[in-house]
């Protein structure tokens, strides 16, 4: 039951992740490499607090949310100044940047070594140690992120920013100031990869450099395109088959002495055949010729 309750908490966490990544690369159409940085600066930041200065979990939450906004809007200033390839090129730097400021700020994060220690979530005196009262705090913030991203998709500022990832000089000649409303939808999603960094910290008590690398980022991008761009309910869908896949090969009766190097050959088999039914997603996200595309949102899980 442990074990359930541990995997569900980690779809929660992938599904905040992917939803807020799909706002920037699934409306946007920005694909970001460096959203594992957003939430690895999350956890940091909750888990200094924490650890430090005995700062309450409600009290972290909006300081690691501004924190990261603030250096979003900075990043993106520079970072939107690049088209396509070279956008993702640079999120890729920045990601790497952000990495090896965690892992050699010896003094601040304590590097490899990692944060030990973090307190459990207190709510009203009763403190969020055990699973189920936790995944239930998880899900919660889940349907309020899924509820602020859907309003944000349907709203005007929503349509612009599906314009934009259309046809940018379309968008440019009716109007829309592009480059705003790239670096909003960029800075919003940070701030929201920051919440479940947040909620990572408190529920591992123990974080370090390795749980928010390129690795990660590029996970995370792979639930946006399995999901779909631009559907959010696709992104629940795709973060239990990512989560869930490996774990159900654990499963699979195979010879020890090769039982972990087939179920990463069989996960790496079952992805390339999902993203290849996905094609067209791809194309979609990394040509222009848009009369070849199949339509936004579209999921194959």
């Amino acid at each position: 039951m442990e074990y359930i309750l541990h995997l569900l908490i980690l779809i929660a966490f992938y599904t905040i992740l992917a939803q807020s990544l799909n706002l920037v690369s699934g409306y946007t159409g920005l694909i970001s490499l460096a959203h594992a940085g957003f939430y690895g600066i999350g956890a940091y930041t909750t888990a200094l607090l924490s650890v430090n200065y005995g700062y309450p979990f409600w009290l972290n939450i909006p300081i690691a949310m501004i924190i990261c906004g603030v250096m979003a809007f900075i990043i993106s200033l520079i970072s939107l100044r690049t088209v396509d390839d070279y956008f993702i090129i640079c999120t890729l730097g920045i990601q790497v940047i952000i990495f090896s400021l965690m892992n050699n700020l010896m003094d601040l994060t304590r590097g490899p070594l990692g944060i030990p220690g973090i307190p459990a979530i207190s709510l009203f005196g009763f403190e969020i140690s055990d699973k189920i009262p936790f995944l239930l705090l998880t899900v919660i913030f889940t349907a309020i992120i899924w509820y602020i991203l859907k309003n944000i998709s349907g709203s005007g500022f929503g349509r612009s920013l599906i314009a934009i990832s259309e046809d940018e000089i379309y968008a440019q000649s009716i109007g829309k100031n592009v480059y705003r409303m790239k670096i909003i939808s960029f800075t919003i999603s940070a701030v929201l990869a920051s919440i479940p960094g947040a909620l990572y910290a408190h529920y591992i008590s123990y974080i370090d450099p390795t749980s928010f690398t390129v690795n990660e980022s590029i996970f995370i991008l792979s639930i946006v395109i399995i999901g779909g761009m631009g559907n959010l309910r696709g992104s629940f869908y795709a973060s239990a088959f990512m989560i869930l896949l490996p774990e159900a090969l654990r499963f699979v009766g195979m010879p020890n002495n090769i039982a972990a190097n087939m179920r990463q050959i069989i996960y790496g088999l079952i992805l390339v055949i999902v993203m290849m039914n996905n094609r067209e997603t791809l194309k979609n996200i990394f040509f222009k010729d848009k009369s070849k595309l199949q339509p936004k949102g579209n999921s194959v899980v």
